[in-house]
C-alpha cells in the first residue's frame, strides 16, 4: 500500500461508547512483517509493469496478478485503523484532518505525475500511446467508475492513487460519526458491498467502488489486534491448501469480485507469513522491509525506471539477454533508489522535510 506511515502493536481502550481512542501503544514501533508485505508488493508490481513494457498484453497469466492493486488499498485501509488510531485519539480533530489532507495530497500527486507523463513519454519515444484524459468522459472514467481501458493507449498512470485517496478522505469524514457509533465503518462497508452487488445484478461494475470496498475491509481488519492476526496467519498448511484452491478457481472462473477479495486476503497472508518467519537481519529481507517503509516512493520510482528502461531498449531486438538485463535492472534500480532516498534523508534535514511534505 503505498503509504509511508508506521505500524504499531499493543492495546488500550476508551470508555466512551466503547470506541478505542488510542488502542495501541503510543511508542513508535513498526511491524517488520507488515513492511515486508508492502515491500514485496512493490517488487511484484515491478514484475507486473516489467511484463507490461517488455512482454506485452499477450502474457497469459495476468489474472494471477490482479490482486496487486487492491492489496495495496487493503493495506492502506488496514493502516488507518491499526496506525492512525494509535497515533490520535478518535476524538482528536487532527485525525480527520490528517486523513483528509493525505487523501487530497495523493490526488495532487496523481495529477502532477500524469501531467508530467504526457510531456515526458513522447520525448522518450517508447512508442507508448499517451491519451489525454482531460475530457468529460475520461474524467468520469478515471475519477468515478475507474473502469480504465486496457487497449488503445493507457489513459492514466498511477491510477491506484485515486481509490486510495478516496478511502483516506472517506475515512476522515467517517471519523466524526465513529466517535459516537463504533460500527460506523462496518455499516459503510456493508453499503459499499451492497452497491457492488446491485451493480452486478445489472451487469455493471465500478473498479473504484470495488477497490474502496476492499479498502474498507482493510480498515475493519485493522481493528483486530496484531497478535490475533499473527496467530491466524501462522497455519502454513491450511494457507497452502486454500491458496492452491484459489489458483484453480481463477483458472476456471477468472476473477470476479468475490474471488478478487479472496485473492487479496490469501496473497497478503502468504506474504505476511514469509515476512514474519525467520530473521529480519538478512540482506534481502532487510531490503524488502526498507522498500516497504518507502512503498509510495517505491511504487512511483519503479514506473519511472521502467519508462526509462523501455526507452533504452526500444530500438533493441529483445532477445533473452536484453530481457534478462532489463528485468534485473528494474528490480535493482528500484531498490537502489530507495536506499539513496533513505540515506539522503538521514544526512540532510532539507531532503527529509521535502520528502515528508510530499510523501508523509
Amino acid at each position: 500500500m503505498p503509504t509511508e506511515i508506521e505500524s504499531r502493536s499493543s492495546d488500550t481502550s476508551l470508555a466512551r461508547v466503547d470506541v478505542p481512542a488510542n488502542p495501541r501503544s503510543s511508542k513508535s514501533q513498526r511491524i517488520p512483517a507488515l513492511d515486508f508485505t508492502k515491500g514485496a508488493l512493490v517488487l511484484i508490481m515491478v514484475l507486473y509493469h516489467w511484463i507490461n513494457y517488455f512482454v506485452g498484453s499477450q502474457w497469459a497469466y495476468y489474472e494471477y496478478l490482479h490482486f496487486l492493486t487492491p492489496s495495496f488499498i487493503f493495506i492502506a485501509g488496514f493502516t488507518i485503523s491499526s496506525v492512525y488510531l494509535s497515533k490520535y485519539a478518535v476524538t482528536d480533530s487532527r485525525l480527520s484532518k490528517r486523513l483528509f489532507t493525505r487523501g487530497l495530497k495523493l490526488v495532487a500527486i496523481f495529477l502532477v505525475l500524469n501531467v508530467a507523463r504526457t510531456i515526458i513519454v513522447p520525448v522518450l519515444g517508447t512508442g507508448v500511446l499517451v491519451r489525454n484524459f482531460v475530457s468529460l468522459g475520461n474524467v468520469f472514467t478515471v475519477f468515478v467508475s475507474g473502469n480504465l481501458p486496457i487497449t488503445g493507449g493507457k489513459l492514466v498512470a498511477f491510477s491506484i492513487l485515486v481509490p486510495i485517496s478516496y478511502m483516506l478522505i472517506l475515512s476522515g469524514v467517517l471519523m466524526v460519526p465513529y466517535r459516537f457509533f463504533k460500527y460506523t465503518f462496518h455499516v459503510v462497508c456493508v453499503l459499499l458491498l451492497s452497491s457492488i452487488a446491485i451493480l452486478g445484478l445489472r451487469g455493471e461494475h465500478s473498479y473504484n467502488l470495488e477497490f474502496l470496498a476492499i479498502g474498507m475491509l482493510g480498515v475493519l481488519t485493522g481493528f483486530t489486534p496484531i497478535v490475533a492476526i499473527n496467530n491466524f496467519v501462522r497455519h502454513p498448511y491450511r494457507l497452502a491448501f486454500a491458496y492452491a484452491c484459489h489458483i484453480v478457481a481463477i483458472a476456471i472462473w477468472k476473477i470476479p469480485f468475490p474471488f478478487l477479495v479472496v485473492a487479496v486476503l490469501l496473497n497478503l497472508m502468504t506474504i505476511y507469513l514469509v515476512g514474519s518467519s525467520g530473521r529480519e537481519s538478512g540482506t534481502m529481507k532487510s531490503e524488502v522491509i526498507l522498500l516497504g517503509k518507502y512503498s509510495l516512493f517505491g511504487y512511483i520510482s519503479q514506473i519511472a525506471i521502467l519508462q526509462i528502461l523501455s526507452a533504452a531498449f526500444h530500438h533493441t531486438t529483445l532477445g533473452s539477454a536484453a530481457l534478462g538485463i532489463s528485468f534485473v535492472a528494474a528490480f535493482a534500480l528500484t531498490i537502489a533508489c530507495t536506499e539513496i532516498v533513505d540515506r539522503t534523508r538521514a544526512n540532510s534535514a532539507t531532503v527529509d522535510r521535502l520528502y515528508k511534505a510530499v510523501f508523509a
